[in-house]
């Protein structure tokens, strides 16, 4: 991949990731066990930052898993709810790692074959191109969420344009 397409990738995903962090911080602690939807602001940010992390990965079978996040092992992709509560600190700290070192190395790694290739993930049947836009899209799906339920609170949140 040209290094032109590899900064554009990233600076989107690191765009995405700082409006998503913003979400996290200006959340009131009275209002970060409130739903959205079915689940609870802080789970609605872990599903999130937990699949951004898994499809930042080259496969399902290569996703190493954080003891701090997973506590339940391989259990936690596949439950609904996950093992524990995760706190405000906790989910900053999620979002600040998945914006580097991960982030960076991974879009670094890939070149045109990789991005040909499979997405690593049989339930993916796209290319790994694919799933990094993918992944992009699912991440800012949910921040859009996040970003409604804060402003129906009176909570502004800002537009990041590129990078973090």
């Amino acid at each position: 991949m040209s290094d032109h397409l590899k900064h554009i990738l990233t600076s989107q995903f690191q765009a995405a990731l700082a409006m998503h962090r913003e979400c996290l911080v200006k959340c009131p602690p009275l209002h970060w066990d409130s739903t959205i939807g079915k689940y609870p602001f802080w789970h609605v940010s872990y599903h999130t930052l937990m699949f951004v992390d898994c499809y930042l990965a080259r496969s399902n079978e290569s996703f190493v898993l954080r003891p701090e996040f997973f506590p339940a092992g391989r259990a936690e992709l596949d439950e609904e709810y996950p093992s524990r509560r995760f706190t405000q600190p906790e989910l900053l700290a999620y979002a600040d790692i998945l914006h580097h070192p991960q982030l960076r190395d991974t879009i670094a790694s890939e070149t045109a074959e990789t991005l040909q290739g499979p997405s690593g993930f049989s339930h993916l049947p796209f290319t790994r191109a694919e799933l990094h836009l993918y992944n992009i899209r699912h991440l800012q799906h949910h921040t859009g969420q996040l970003a409604v339920f804060l402003r129906r609170l009176g909570v502004s949140t800002g537009w990041v344009k590129a990078g973090w």
